[in-house]
């Protein structure tokens, strides 16, 4: 049978490939002589929503094909940029390098998807493309998915919890995972999040965070506690009740790397302050974070002491940064590259 497309088009973040996702990407095949798999949430650090590499992702979708299908589907990783129009420019150019190693001058396109809930609204951005509409195939969740694999005690526990939901190929895969070490830093991820939702809510709440530069360098600190344990961040923190935004980024930077640089110099060295506030930015809940960046003009780096929630207070070379996506914490990179562009 002849395909209806040259390429159909399948956006997820696959965390993990399940049934539904399965079904979607059989009419795809069905449709298309050739799949793009495009992997969301691609790069950044593992936590409990994204515990999966996107390399992770990619290896349990294949070994739930079969040979010949395999080798029509091909993947595209695009990370997380918290604003539609970049992503969606990133998405594309992934995409079209990928087309054009076809060979075909006017390939026929398709997006292949459901329409879940506002998570799905990104399958009107590309209206260029064809659109293969999939019914929904059950209730089938990735998020509930992922709640019994954290919740489950041992490997027979995960086996048990997840067969009907994921194919077998990737319910091995999972089981094998659960046997490393990762498996454990994701439960007690999973479990502060939990946690803290449970104490505090969902928001939304109000953060501030300090973007500090200083002789080509940035100012990070080590995260102590779950979520992010161990991950690199920017000093930040919550809103007090009679706080203004830029005391609020002041103290919380003071806190947590003992700074050793007076308030007088912090306030004339301010050079933006920009707003994110995606709602999937922050996996505790919905908090709007005020990010502030001070551009100090010395031409030395001030002492510092990680202090507070911070293990660790370090200065890194602003070029390092763009090496460390998969070392920060939540956006932070984004964050960072949002104030020191192409020099990060």
């Amino acid at each position: 049978m002849q395909s209806s497309f040259d390429d159909a088009i399948l956006i997820g973040r696959f965390q993990p490939f399940h049934n539904g996702h399965a079904a979607l990407l059989r009419e795809a095949l069905a449709r298309a002589a050739r799949v793009i798999l495009v992997i969301g949430s691609a790069f950044q650090a593992r936590n409990a929503k994204n515990p999966f590499t996107w390399e992770e992702r990619a290896a349990m979708i294949a070994a739930s094909l079969d040979e010949a299908s395999a080798r029509r589907v091909a993947f595209v990783p695009v990370r997380d940029y918290y604003d539609d129009r970049r992503w969606a420019a990133a998405l594309e150019t992934g995409v079209r390098a990928e087309l054009e190693k076809s060979g075909i001058a006017a390939p026929r396109i398709a997006l292949a998807g459901f329409h879940k809930d506002a998570s799905s609204d990104y399958l009107g951005i590309f209206p260029r493309w064809s659109f293969i509409a999939v019914e929904r195939q059950g209730e089938i969740d990735a998020t509930t998915i992922r709640q019994r694999y954290f919740n489950a005690g041992n490997t027979d526990g995960v086996r048990a919890s997840l067969q009907d939901l994921v194919p077998p190929a990737v319910a091995r895969y999972l089981d094998d995972w659960a046997t490393r070490p990762v498996f454990s830093a994701m439960q007690e991820e999973h479990k502060a999040i939990e946690a803290y939702k449970k104490k505090w809510g969902v928001g939304p709440f109000i953060t501030l965070d300090a973007v500090v530069t200083a002789a080509n360098h940035v100012l990070l600190i080590r995260r102590k506690h779950a979520p992010g344990k161990g991950l690199w961040a920017i000093p930040g923190g919550f809103l007090e009740g009679r706080e203004r935004l830029l005391q609020g980024a002041i103290r919380e930077l003071k806190e947590e790397t003992g700074l050793d640089v007076p308030d007088a110099g912090l306030l004339p060295a301010l050079r933006d302050v920009a707003v994110f506030d995606h709602p999937d930015r922050c996996q505790r809940g919905r908090i709007i974070t005020h990010a502030h960046w001070f551009d100090l003009p010395s031409g030395h780096l001030p002492a510092i002491q990680g202090a507070d929630d911070a293990a660790e207070a370090r200065w890194f070379p602003i070029a390092a940064i763009s090496g460390m996506e998969a070392e920060l914490f939540e956006d932070h990179f984004i964050i960072l590259s949002r104030f020191l562009g192409s020099a990060a």
